[in-house]
């Protein structure tokens, strides 16, 4: 009896780690396929393009198989407490990622899209820059979570703030170069589409931290976002479908 109990708990921290571990390929993905789109975009790279597009399809179906574990597990393992949180927070941080995948995919798009058109490559520095620390944000949120590190997921949470500001700085430079050339401005719409994807994916760097504030603790961050995106326009004209 006691070897079948040790067994039990054996597989049940088994599935826990598959879970985590799933996480972290879908991360990992997740992070390339950013990357690859803002190095298509900054090298004019078509075919980078549609292989971002292309794997978004393997990060869509490892959520899946995130989701469909979880569901599994509690409906055969009835947890409570930590393990319950660990669960639903796995589900809530694959839908992040998920949707990270989702923001490199129409990134990509624009880079498609904008072929036969493209601009100065001093444009695309501020969209690289912001990449950059997008990235960054991605990347510390990921290995804060294979860490259980609230710490490290508090300081990518206060930091959401200097994604927003460098989108706001970006946005107004951008309305700059259209106003001053009119030809800039089919190019410069494309990008500004692109940096509210990477301040989007800055957003949920930060989902990603506060799930994992409550996945460990088991309380919830009550404190107000750090926010200073300026571009109100932003939220009625820069909406992209999933």
């Amino acid at each position: 009896m006691r070897q079948m109990s040790e067994h039990t708990v054996r597989s049940y921290d088994d599935e826990l780690n598959d879970l985590s571990q799933k996480i972290a390929e879908m991360g990992g993905l997740a992070e390339q396929n950013v990357a690859d789109a803002v190095a298509a975009l900054v090298d004019r790279d078509l075919d980078r393009a549609h292989r971002v597009i292309g794997e978004d399809q393997r990060i869509d179906k490892l959520q899946q198989q995130v989701e469909e574990h979880a569901i599994l597990m509690i409906a055969r393992r009835q947890p409570m407490a930590q393990d319950l949180r660990q669960i639903v927070g796995a589900i809530n941080i694959a839908n992040d990622l998920e949707r990270v995948g989702d923001l490199a995919k129409n990134t990509a798009k624009r880079v498609i899209a904008i072929e036969g058109n493209f601009g100065s490559k001093r444009l695309v520095a501020g969209v690289e820059h912001m990449a950059e620390l997008s990235l960054t944000q991605l990347k510390n949120v990921l290995d804060a979570f294979a860490s259980r590190d609230v710490k490290a997921a508090h300081a990518v949470w206060e930091r959401d703030d200097e994604i927003d500001a460098m989108y706001t700085s970006l946005f107004r430079e951008l309305l700059t170069y259209m106003m001053e050339d009119p030809r800039n401005i089919t190019f410069c719409t494309h990008l500004l589409f692109c940096a509210k994807n990477l301040e989007r994916i800055g957003d949920h760097a930060t989902n990603i931290a506060e799930t994992l504030h409550y996945l460990v603790t088991g309380t919830v961050l009550t404190d107000e976002r750090p926010k200073k995106d300026e571009t109100s326009l932003t939220s009625v004209a820069f909406k992209e479908p999933k």
